[in-house]
């Protein structure tokens, strides 16, 4: 898709039936994104979520795709600082969930782990600029890479994720115009989530564009429906409907 310029259209999913709508609608890639740590279990960082969530995660939504690429995350503490760790919960996803690759946040640092990992034949997505996993570190989800050391490390990282075979690697929150730079200096397509629109293809958290989650509303999201404001009316006209006996009636009653 990127050598032929067809931008590459990504979603998160984590529960059977919206990830049967996502892969119905024609989406490319399903991300069992470790923000369910935030948007299923309402954390307020992605940190808490651990191996056995995401592989359940995965679980659930793998048994509902029929054509999407199916990425799953790796959670915070199953892979960091260890290579062998790391490939072991790589294949633990891979074999318990029926997954088709694993994403991994981190540029230089996690080259080892990556290589590890591409030894078993699981392939690998990268993550760069803000990495969420490291919110203790950077103290602030801001735009990362703003500054010119900064920057060019990020270029530096995602070379050497690509030399170290990952097959994509996900921007999140850079300027748009390293975004596009890095683009174009790699051979594998890059997914941007609030970095442009030069990236090769997009990612967004599903609860969020579908406006089911309501405190959170960062520059580069765009909401394409109101689902939390239909849900919310929906249940008040059925808590109605029951007070005042009008559900269930004749024709719904056995």
């Amino acid at each position: 898709m990127k050598r032929s310029g067809e931008k590459i259209a990504m979603l998160t999913a984590y529960d059977y039936s919206l990830a049967r709508l996502v892969d119905g609608a024609g989406v490319d890639v399903i991300l069992v994104g470790d923000s369910a740590s935030n948007v299923m279990a309402g954390n307020d960082t992605t940190v808490p979520i651990t191996l056995d969530h995401m592989i359940y995660h995965a679980q659930c939504v793998v048994n509902a795709v029929d054509r999407a690429l199916v990425v799953v995350d790796m959670p915070f503490g199953s892979y960091q600082g260890d290579s062998k760790l790391a490939l072991k919960s790589a294949i633990r996803i891979m074999k318990e969930s029926g997954g088709h690759a694993v994403k991994i946040e981190g540029g230089n640092e996690i080259v080892d782990s990556v290589k590890r990992i591409l030894t078993a034949g699981i392939p690998v997505m990268g993550h760069l600029g803000l990495t969420p996993q490291s919110i203790y570190k950077f103290g602030t989800y801001s735009v990362r890479a703003k500054e010119e050391d900064e920057a060019e490390k990020l270029l530096e990282d995602a070379i050497a994720l690509q030399d170290a075979g990952c097959f994509s690697i996900v921007f999140e929150k850079i300027p748009a115009d390293l975004a596009k730079r890095v683009s174009e200096s790699l051979d594998i397509p890059t997914i941007g989530i609030g970095a442009g629109a030069d990236c090769d293809g997009q990612v967004l958290v599903l609860h969020d564009m579908l406006g089911i989650t309501k405190d959170f509303s960062p520059r580069f999201l765009r909401r394409y429906a109101d689902v939390g404001e239909s849900v919310d009316r929906a249940v008040k006209d059925y808590i109605g409907d029951v007070r005042k006996g009008d559900f269930p009636s004749e024709d719904e009653s056995y």
